[in-house]
């Protein structure tokens, strides 16, 4: 379902401890830089800051889905963030956010990168699979979650 290498065990955090939303943007955006050489993590930090400003992204029902169109990225990628304590996000139900996956795609994004967003968008929408991924104990079983959808 998704891209190769979109998703590994390095940017998969458990009970991560980010606080705030600008923490949370800076944690992801640490994670994602990894994935793509040259890039920083202000780089991409600022990136999804620029997107945040245009609305947040924080789906409701404790899901954010922070994502940018990003300058030297090739192939989309994203970081996933399991938070010990769910923070708040500026989620359209004003409910704190404790599930986010970030995505980086290329700045030439294609139909193929919208519908990427649309099927993450869709997949936080099950309940039963967010209730997986918040039952997760380890980095390990939150990226087996992912991987066997």
């Amino acid at each position: 379902m998704f891209p190769a290498d979109f998703l590994n065990i390095e940017r998969v955090s458990c009970s991560n401890s980010a606080r705030s939303k600008k923490h949370i943007l800076e944690k992801v955006g640490r994670l994602l830089a990894s994935a793509v050489p040259d890039l920083t993590q202000d780089m991409v930090f600022d990136k999804l800051l620029e997107r945040e400003r245009l609305g947040s992204t924080g789906l409701g029902q404790g899901i954010a889905l922070p994502h940018a169109r990003m300058p030297g990225v090739e192939q989309a990628c994203g970081a996933f963030l399991q938070l010990e304590i769910a923070a708040d996000f500026d989620a359209i139900d004003q409910q704190p956010v404790d599930l986010v996956f970030a995505l980086l795609v290329p700045e030439e994004a294609t139909q193929k990168h919208l519908q990427l967003l649309a099927t993450l968008a869709s997949l936080l929408s099950d309940k039963i699979f967010c209730n997986q991924l918040r039952s997760a104990e380890s980095d390990e079983s939150l990226l087996k979650t992912f991987l066997k959808q």
